[in-house]
């Protein structure tokens, strides 16, 4: 089960911290698929949230499909997304908690069918994310070393 990532948002794991991360399917045309595939979008501040017991996706980006011209769509429209209710209901939980919210991490392809990767996650401090960065420096420090006592 190979999956080919379209789209992601690299940035959500610097100021974010992931908790739970779900899979969910996503409501578009043709000519957004076929944009999709072309791998033709961004979910640069993108966001979901809960609303009537739906889920929504916010402020994505797909690129019109230059070949589409009957069909005009707004590249930022609010995407429905589809997953179980059950899933829905426990997450309608989690996010009513101080400061969760739903961050899309990426968009792919599993067996030919577009699906998103929506995290439950809650956002980093300033001092979190230089906290984060000294203990990557750190790391490949370390790294460093150990190459060079190897050689």
């Amino acid at each position: 089960m190979q999956k080919k990532i379209l789209s992601q948002n690299r940035k959500a794991r610097h100021d974010y911290f992931i908790d739970e991360i779900y899979e969910a399917g996503i409501v578009l045309s043709g000519p957004e698929v076929k944009s999709l595939r072309e791998s033709r979008a961004s979910l640069k501040d993108s966001y979901a949230r809960i609303k009537d017991g739906e889920l929504f996706l916010y402020n994505m980006h797909i690129t019109p499909y230059p070949f589409a011209h009957n069909l005009s769509l707004d590249p930022i429209r609010t995407r429905k997304l589809l997953m179980q209710k059950r899933e829905i209901k426990r997450l309608i939980g989690k996010t009513e908690e101080k400061g969760y919210s739903l961050i899309p991490l990426s968009i792919y392809v599993l067996r030919g069918i577009i699906k998103v990767e929506l995290a439950l996650a809650k956002g980093k401090r300033k001092y979190d994310k230089r906290h984060a960065l000294r203990e990557r420096e750190m790391k490949r420090e370390l790294d460093q070393l150990k190459k060079k006592d190897i050689k």
